[in-house]
């Protein structure tokens, strides 16, 4: 895998992937910026939740739960100096369907958490990271 991040103008900048995807990165307006894009900081938490929103899905489909909707929210806290990085983590995840096996979530949460995401392997040694789940039935 490889990155480029380019300058468009200003503090923004663009970040593109080998894959051929790209993402906006802006600064707020009080620090330079536009408010144009993405605080780098940010992307990590989205990142994050990607990741481990991948893993949980593909095992919930794998045990054959009937998903109608997933969101995963992730909060951080970040420390008030300088580097300024994450101290802790929360990460929530919905699942919405039909006869949604809790025992289902709760082990498709552990092997994201302890196998299978590489962004949370990543930060787990200095990040405290949590979690949470809640399960909203519904027809379908």
């Amino acid at each position: 895998m490889e990155a480029k991040v380019t300058l468009i103008e200003g503090m923004e900048l663009k970040g593109e992937a080998s894959s051929g995807h790209s993402v906006t990165m802006d600064a707020e307006i009080a620090h330079g910026g536009r408010d144009a894009g993405f605080r780098p900081m940010e992307l990590i938490l989205v990142a994050l939740g990607g990741c481990t929103g991948m893993d949980v899905l593909s095992i919930l489909r794998k045990k054959k739960q009937d998903i109608t909707g997933f969101e995963v929210r992730v909060k951080g806290e970040r420390a008030e100096t300088h580097p300024m990085v994450y101290r802790e983590i929360r990460v929530e995840y919905i699942v919405k369907g039909k006869d949604i096996s809790e025992d289902a979530v709760k082990k498709a949460i552990m092997l994201s958490e302890e196998k299978y995401c590489s962004v949370e392997a990543m930060l787990r040694p200095g990040v405290k990271i949590t979690s949470g789940y809640r399960i909203i039935a519904n027809g379908s």
